[in-house]
């Protein structure tokens, strides 16, 4: 039978309001059946997390436990050591108690002999006093009797001399004086003698300071000066046509040009040290110029002079510098740098003087003195041997007239200047510094040199002094004229004797030789007794 489209249509709608209620069905028993798969699962992860929790618990409780067992272990281990610790200071304080009242003991029992020995010493001053009174009281009874016996014999001693109480005393008077007049001279000998040392010694140990904190280097300058040319043709050049440049050379420098058959140089000769430089350097610049002619030469001369003054002023101003001696007269200035060119027996005046500014003020220092003022003084002390060639008198009149008159105001610096070689009084001590610090810097070892007959010269009138006194055998110069030994007779001569021909001696050679530093007189007196035996 055949169905009609609304049938089919019904018949659809039908069928599918079947399967969806199918569906839904299905669909909801699945959701149930999962539902009761996720709570059982849950169930069992509460289960799980239940048992975890306990077990957490269960290993939290065993933990505490073992925590709590192995504090109470430590805390008794740290009680045990705490009383360790206890027991021992307690034992320790008890053996410094101990330690106390033995020494607390000593202590009694040392004070107590202290007591002992101060009763016995208060009984042994009571027993002393009690004597001491009955022998004031004895003294007192003698003394009176002494006093009026005194007055008796005084009486009677005048009643039979025929002399007041005044003539007495005077007559005493005079022959105590005579009899201690001896013994007075030699207290005051051995008093002199006694200050002489230590004056003496603390000089040494000012100057041996002074000496050994300064130290400078000697150097010997000659009369000459060589000049090094490339060629022995040079020489011809340098005479010129019959001997025209040279005498030109001569004439405006005024030094003495020796040309010799010695190869390679020319000889400058010349006292004047200046004049001999200046010589030098102009000869230097003529060869390494070439033109060599009187024109020429007196051109370069000329200009050499200029540099040279120039130079000097320079080597004044450093000199200033290096003593530190405050601002100084342009003029001075000049002077000390001149004394670069002068030497004295073959020593620089100039670094003479820088020496003994140095050594002058380092004494002033030890002994309390201006350091600066003494080595202004020093510093200027042989000025005047810048210009004793051109003015007449010693070089300590002329340093001291050039001083004042540039400025110089200070009456230390003059008087040392004027003084430094006893040509005066010494009125300051500045001046006895500078002096000494002179002697050290020209004695000392290098310093100085003199020829060979005049130093035999020296020796033997330093000899010849001694030999002069009577009673004298002997004298030999030795520490190349330093000291002075001297023999002097044993049976002609007494100690006493010796002393004082020992400063006649001394005294003579101040008066009489002229000798650089210091010269040590020793005297000897000795008796010799000889016997063979046969």
């Amino acid at each position: 039978m055949s169905l009609s489209l609304e049938q089919i249509a019904l018949l659809a709608l039908l069928a599918l309001a079947l399967g969806g209620g199918a569906g839904y069905l299905l669909c909801r028993t699945q959701m149930r059946s999962r539902l009761r798969l996720t709570e059982a699962r849950v169930r069992d992860h509460e289960e799980q997390a239940q048992a975890r929790v306990r077990d957490i618990i269960d290993q939290a409780h065993r933990d505490a436990e073992r925590l709590a067992k192995d504090a109470e272990l430590k805390a008794k281990d740290e009680l045990f050591q705490m009383r360790e610790a206890f027991n021992r200071e307690m034992e320790q304080a008890r053996g410094e108690l101990r330690e106390h009242e033995r020494r607390l003991e000593k202590r009694e029992d040392v004070a107590e002999q202290k007591h002992q020995h101060l009763v016995k010493k208060e009984r042994s001053l009571e027993h002393g006093q009690k004597k001491l009174a009955e022998r004031r009281e004895q003294i007192e009874s003698r003394s009176k009797e002494l006093d009026s016996l005194i007055r008796d014999q005084t009486a009677r001693l005048h009643e039979l001399a025929n002399m007041s109480r005044d003539q007495a005393e005077r007559l005493l008077l005079e022959r105590v004086e005579r009899e201690l007049t001896g013994e007075i001279a030699s207290r005051i000998q051995r008093h002199e003698e006694r200050f002489r040392a230590d004056v003496e010694q603390k000089a040494r140990e000012i100057l041996a300071a002074s000496i050994q904190r300064y130290a400078a280097q000697h150097t010997a300058d000659s009369t000459v000066s060589t000049v090094d040319i490339p060629s022995d043709d040079m020489k011809g050049r340098i005479i010129g046509r019959e001997g025209r440049n040279i005498r030109a050379f001569e004439k405006a420098t005024g030094v003495d040009v020796i040309v010799d058959d010695t190869p390679g140089v020319v000889i400058v000769s010349a006292f004047d040290n200046i004049r001999r430089e200046t010589a030098r350097l102009a000869l230097t610049k003529l060869i390494q110029d070439g033109r060599i002619h009187p024109t020429r030469i007196e051109e370069v001369v000329t200009e050499t002079q200029a540099e040279m003054e120039k130079h000097i002023m320079e080597v004044g101003r450093k000199a200033v510098n290096e003593a530190d001696i405050g601002p100084l007269h342009e003029k001075l200035t000049q002077l000390l740098g001149r004394l670069k060119f002068r030497t004295s027996y073959s020593q620089n005046v100039l670094n003479h003087s820088l020496e003994v500014a140095h050594l002058c003020g380092m004494m002033a220092a030890e002994i309390g003195l201006d350091a600066r003022l003494a080595r202004r003084c020093a510093l200027l002390h042989d000025v005047g041997k810048a210009a004793d060639h051109e003015m007449e008198g010693g070089h300590p009149k002329i340093g001291a007239e050039l001083a004042k008159r540039y400025g110089e105001s200070s009456k230390e610096v003059l008087h040392a200047i004027a003084g430094h070689h006893d040509d005066v009084t010494l009125d300051h001590i500045y001046t006895v510094l500078v002096a000494a610090a002179d002697a050290i810097s020209a004695s000392r070892p290098g310093a100085r040199r003199e020829t060979l007959e005049k130093y035999v010269k020296r020796l033997e009138e330093l000899e010849a002094v001694a030999c002069g006194f009577p009673g004298i055998e002997q004298a030999y110069a030795i520490q190349a004229g330093r000291e002075l030994r001297v023999i002097a007779n044993a049976n002609q001569t007494s100690d006493s004797d010796a002393i004082k021909v020992c400063r006649d001696i001394a005294r003579a050679i101040e008066q009489q030789l002229d000798y650089p530093g210091e010269i040590k007189v020793t005297v000897v007196r000795e008796t010799r007794a000889v016997e063979f035996a046969k």
